[in-house]
């Protein structure tokens, strides 16, 4: 199995040797700057005390405080953080938000838990880090299987231990709590910005543009209703129990209406069903991975047919296809841009509770947009001046930023 820390490291040396990176600040970025390792007992239903690990990384701060989620899955290593901290610091840096890396995680099944039992997780997790985080400090998120909920309960551990409010020290609440607007949908929506930036770059007509979005959750989801409000064709879209497709397009808003009835896309009148890897494979001209990493490989990416991949999952193309897709002509817009929406909204949420604001959804997209294409325009010509791929470029903008600010 691949080790995604080992992985990320050789994202880093490739940039770094791009740019001629000072050999210093290449050893500084090597490993994170802290890295906490927590024993979280809880208190089970049962009366038994069941004690937890769980982990922090915080890579970099050289940005702004460090920023990223907190995920709760059986298979949290502490590899996989420190590379998700690592990649969010980058994450950060390419659409250019005064943050910096940062990632954490708890190794539980929480389906296999009631909902006391996961309050009582989650405050024991603040109990655990309070004093390395805050507004000004290190800012978490929600990720797998966390949600705005276990959110408030965090925020709502941490102000007790502290005294005072501070509804800046985590993203992703309520909007009652602070939220912001159009968090709910911000990760499609920066990914969209990223496909308007790119159509204008390859001359794609969007009525003539073919989209297939592998994934139909939440970012999946939103990106193909976007996408087809925008006068896209999204031809076939994929969930867990298996894909459809029709070349004549698919009307996204009655997808919706059976999707919510049956619980899956597959089975939708007028389509044809097809299996997740059919859908990867199809010949369309945006391909969108919006569920599960490592999704194209060494194995599949040879018979990728679309013009170009916009990653909108995390990790969906593994370092060895990233390179045979390269060798094809295919574009890929990288997770760490075209993604980032999501973040990037996190941060205006962050920035209105330091400030004690609250932006209107018109605001909020206004700056989203400004922000998505400029990083994805710095991104493109990056690509251009040392003819490497989107990936790369996008590594190479966030370390010389991130360098710029490093102090030895």
């Amino acid at each position: 199995m691949n080790n995604p820390f080992e992985n990320a490291m050789e994202q880093l040396d490739k940039a770094a040797k791009i740019i001629n990176l000072d050999k210093a600040v290449h050893e500084v970025l090597k490993r994170p700057e802290r890295v906490l390792t927590l024993s979280i007992p809880v208190k089970m239903d049962s009366g038994e005390v069941k004690v937890f690990t769980g982990y922090r990384s915080q890579f970099n701060n050289a940005l702004g405080p460090y920023k990223g989620g907190i995920r709760y899955h059986p298979n949290v290593t502490l590899d996989e953080v420190k590379a998700l901290s690592f990649w969010m610091m980058v994450k950060c840096a390419t659409v250019n938000i005064p943050m910096g890396g940062g990632k954490g995680g708890i190794i539980v099944n929480p389906k296999e838990l009631s909902e006391g039992e996961i309050e009582r997780l989650s405050r024991g997790y603040v109990q655990k880090v309070w004093r390395n985080i805050g507004s000004d400090k290190d800012v978490p998120a929600p990720d797998v299987y966390t949600t705005p909920q276990i959110m408030s309960w965090m925020r709502n551990e941490y102000e007790k231990l502290v005294g005072h409010e501070d509804p800046g020290v985590i993203t992703g609440k309520p909007l009652d709590q602070g939220g912001s607007e159009a968090r709910g949908y911000s990760t499609a929506q920066g990914g969209v910005y990223c496909v308007l930036e790119l159509a204008k770059k390859m001359s794609l007509e969007p009525s003539q543009t073919t989209v297939a979005v592998q994934g139909y959750g939440n970012a999946g989801s939103f990106m193909a209703k976007i996408l087809d409000e925008k006068g896209y064709k999204v031809v076939s879209v994929s969930d867990s129990k298996g894909g459809i497709k029709n070349t004549e397009g698919l009307n996204i808003e009655k997808l919706n209406e059976h999707k919510a009835i049956t619980r899956s896309v597959i089975d939708f009148e007028g389509t044809e069903n097809i299996s997740n890897e059919e859908i990867l494979e199809l010949d369309v001209d945006i391909l969108v991975p919006a569920a599960l990493e490592n999704v194209i490989t060494k194995e599949n990416a040879q018979n990728i047919k679309a013009k170009a991949v916009v990653e909108l999952a995390n990790g969906p193309t593994t370092p060895e296809a990233d390179e045979i897709l390269k060798e094809k002509g295919v574009v890929v817009v990288p997770d760490v841009l075209a993604n980032a929406g999501g973040v990037t909204v996190s941060y205006f949420e962050w920035d209105q509770n330091v400030k004690g604001e609250h932006w209107s959804e018109e605001d909020v997209l206004e700056k989203l947009e400004k922000i998505m294409v400029n990083a994805f325009d710095e991104v493109w010509e990056t690509k251009e001046k040392y003819s490497i791929d989107m990936r790369t470029a996008a590594f190479v903008k966030a370390v010389e930023r991130v360098a710029e600010k490093t102090e030895i």
